[in-house]
């Protein structure tokens, strides 16, 4: 079933490693396997030699979200390797979301032999394509093929170099035959020292040029998604347009940005005396329905600053105008009037000292309580989890002057799913101090990710868990109503809200991870300021009862400090 001239797997192997290599990876994840062990082997030599960093998971799911975040901190083509059969099949979350959050994981899936296929030979299965449209390429190499080509094609496909494609996952499947373990008088090499392979020194603001006197005055406001960048605010500071800026788009700062934006929007609404005329979008926004709405009104324009391609959505599939250069994005949104920027953010202040407010009266913490608090104090990275808690940043963390963090969160898909991973990707990949915050549902549900093996890099990470026992978002939306008619007695709870009583210091304890419980915000920020080595939980402890009630008092001081629809 071989020809002479077919490479053995090792040597295919470190062909494979040094294509990796060559292409940019630094940082390559392994989950053990039999099957994938001359990949496993060629990666050991090449961490000896100081040329790529390892980091090896248990769990192909963990795997493959900690690749993510390495490749989120790093900027740079993360390689995460599995053996075959389901262990392949476990990477999809994670490929999913570097699809559409535009990622560039590599996939190297080992394989059986084509000879294994088909005769029910343990651990095989079709492997190629198993991501379908989620990557960009995916490519077999049978056993005893030279890797190199394909890898090579890969990592180009991975970082973005085919023509209007964005960078994104791809998968390199490789057949092994036996034997896979190193031939006799194979050895690792003399260790030598790892470099640092990346350093983020954090965000830095931008500046533009002021818009041209001869641009119109319009009432244009800008507004910011995830991932957005620097150069959303550089623009609504340049052009004197107020700035509604999400969280994890790295924009939510200077002096045109708006804190409670989403509370205000019906203020400038139809009807208004000062009506929004037109919306500039940078990046995406998904966070909130007051957002989605402005973007759907018919009476207003919008464009969507897109100079290079992105993956989360397909041409001609949103009402935003494409825009590829700042200078046709300036002529479309025009400069703000000093009235109209001065009314946006004279309405910014007022909404949040009325929510500070409101959050002042409480006595123990709650959702948007905790998730200002984490904004104020968190520095180095921080990391957003899905759900409630950059939901409760978005809505109550106050912008700061000058951006303080690099701000992540998987918005891609916006699933709950491997998020501790991805944050310490993302910790391993930066070597900076990193938060995360998320619920507690968020957090049992990548419980696994807290697993480090003996040896394996420890990131200085502190994972902030709001436990309010159970899924609190489902309360904000129609299913609180729902719950609150009590016509569906205790489904509601039950089938959304999904209580639970895990004790979540017995679990860190278990991991080996150290716990803190605090149920102010004081305490809170004495813990988010508190030196960080190595990994904390801190867990704060509400209650998600009054949560529906606490955000309509919110929404009711708000609407009485600005003057509804004023």
């Amino acid at each position: 079933m071989t020809s002479q001239d077919s490479l053995t797997s090792i040597a295919a192997a470190r062909i494979a490693v040094t294509a990796l290599l060559d292409g940019g990876v630094r940082h390559a994840v392994v989950a053990p396997g039999s099957r994938s062990a001359p990949m496993a082997y060629a990666l050991a030599e090449a961490e000896a030699a100081g040329r790529v960093r390892l980091h090896v998971r248990i769990d192909e799911r963990g795997a493959g979200f900690t690749a993510l975040g390495l490749a989120l901190s790093t900027e740079a083509p993360v390689a995460v390797l599995t053996t075959s059969g389901t262990a392949v099949g476990n990477l999809l979350p994670a490929v999913m979301e570097a699809n559409h959050s535009a990622v560039p994981v590599v996939v190297i899936s080992a394989d059986r032999p084509e000879e294994l296929h088909g005769t029910g030979a343990n651990q095989t299965t079709i492997q190629l394509d198993i991501f379908g449209d989620h990557v960009r390429f995916a490519v077999d190499v049978a056993a005893g093929d030279n890797p190199q080509k394909a890898v090579a094609t890969a990592l180009y496909a991975a970082t973005g170099a085919l023509e209007d494609t964005p960078p994104g996952p791809v998968q390199v499947n490789i057949a092994f035959r036996d034997p896979l373990t190193p031939g006799t008088g194979d050895a690792l090499p003399d260790t030598q020292g790892h470099g640092v392979f990346h350093y983020d020194a954090g965000p830095q603001a931008l500046d533009l040029p002021p818009a041209s006197g001869d641009l119109a005055e319009r009432r244009t406001v800008v507004l910011a998604g995830h991932d957005a960048g620097p150069v959303a605010e550089a623009f609504a500071r340049a052009h004197g347009l107020p700035l509604l800026a999400e969280p994890s788009s790295n924009a939510r700062f200077g002096p045109n940005a708006v804190g409670p934006y989403r509370v205000l929007l019906e203020h400038f609404g139809p009807g208004s005396p000062a009506p929004i005329e037109r919306v500039v979008l940078f990046g995406r926004a998904t966070l909130s329905r007051p957002v989605a709405a402005l973007l759907a009104r018919e009476s207003v324009e919008s464009a969507i600053y897109q100079p290079v391609p992105v993956a989360w959505y397909e041409a001609g599939r949103r009402r935003e105008t494409p825009i590829e250069t700042l200078p046709e994005l300036a002529a479309f949104a025009g400069r703000g009037s000093v009235e109209w920027l001065d009314s946006w953010l004279l309405a910014g202040a007022a909404a949040q000292h009325a929510l500070d407010g409101v959050l002042a009266e409480e006595t123990v913490a709650n959702g948007p309580s905790v998730g200002a608090t984490v904004w104020e104090h968190a520095r180095g990275q921080l990391v957003l989890g899905s759900s409630n808690g950059i939901r409760d940043v978005d809505l109550a963390g106050q912008p700061h002057q000058a951006p303080i963090s690099t701000v992540y969160a998987n918005r891609g898909l916006a699933g709950i799913d491997g998020t501790i991973a991805t944050a310490t990707g993302i910790a391993l990949g930066s070597g900076r101090e990193t938060t995360v915050l998320l619920g507690d549902v968020t957090f049992l549900h990548d419980a696994g990710g807290l697993l480090l093996g003996h040896g394996e890099p420890t990131p200085d990470l502190r994972i902030v868990v709001l436990n309010d026992s159970g899924g609190a978002i489902f309360a904000l939306l129609e299913h609180g109503a729902v719950e609150d008619s009590g016509a569906y007695g205790t489904a509601v709870e039950r089938l959304f809200g999904t209580p639970h009583s895990v004790d979540i210091a017995a679990l860190a304890a278990a991991y080996g991870v150290g716990h803190l419980a605090v149920s102010t915000t004081a305490e809170l920020a004495d813990a988010l300021t508190s030196p960080l080595k190595g990994r904390t939980i801190v867990e704060v402890c509400v209650d998600r009862a009054g949560l529906r009630a606490l955000h309509a008092r919110i929404k009711e001081a708000i609407n009485a400090a600005v003057g509804h629809g004023n």
